[in-house]
């Protein structure tokens, strides 16, 4: 008898929209738990590990903690925050990036200024012609990594609010690689926390680029 099996589990919202799909099958062991789901479709969908770490999981219409054994279920779904939408502050994914979703991730009554940084793939570096990057991560510490740095940011500047959205995959020139919008109670606090998340973000956060130029060199950095 086979030690693994098939699990479907239904999609919502924002997870439905970045999988392209209501459903996704799952293989797991027979006796996984919740976690070992959760874990599972994080290393096959790195681009829903962030949203999936503040999803709760519903088995047969009825919530469960991490350690409810999968045995037996007939129906499972991820269930996003319901409450204050479905934005995720911190996010990787493979996807095209939206400056909308960033930002609703940061605004609020109290943000008398919001700043956005945008970080496009541009025509040249290095002087050499670009005609494309390919961006890599190691996920789920990247978006650990987005989270904690945020955190010092809320700490060193009063009242500030960060999210931080990457790219990964190959992108063309043109294209959106990061997105980070920074709230605060005034403009100059704001300006200082978007400065603060992208320099911390090119120095700390494991996210690497490959630029591949017309002549066909290839380099690999950290990004954005």
């Amino acid at each position: 008898m086979s030690q693994t099996t098939t699990l479907n589990v239904l999609l919502f919202a924002g997870l439905k929209q970045a999988a392209k799909t209501h459903t996704l099958a799952v293989e797991v062991q027979r006796d996984a738990t919740v976690e070992d789901l959760l874990n599972t479709l994080s290393a096959a969908h790195p681009y829903l590990a962030a949203a999936l770490s503040q999803c709760r999981v519903a088995v047969d219409q009825e919530f469960v903690a991490a350690d409810h054994p999968l045995v037996g279920a007939t129906e499972i779904a991820l269930i996003p925050p319901v409450s204050g939408g479905t934005n995720v502050d911190f996010l990787v994914r493979a996807e095209p990036l939206s400056l909308a979703e960033v930002v609703a991730c940061v605004e609020h009554p109290g943000a008398g200024g919001l700043v956005t940084f945008t970080g496009n793939v541009r025509r040249h570096s290095r002087g050499k012609t670009i005609v494309q990057l390919e961006y890599e991560a190691y996920v789920p510490m990247a978006v650990s990594r987005m989270r904690s740095l945020a955190e010092e940011i809320h700490g060193a500047v009063e009242g500030s609010r960060v999210a931080i959205h990457h790219r990964i995959g190959t992108l063309t020139v043109g294209e959106t690689a990061v997105v980070i919008a920074a709230s605060a109670p005034h403009r100059a606090q704001a300006f200082d926390a978007c400065r603060r998340a992208i320099e911390a973000l090119k120095e700390s956060v494991p996210i690497w680029k490959r630029e591949l130029s017309e002549d066909g060199e290839a380099w690999w950095g950290q990004g954005p």
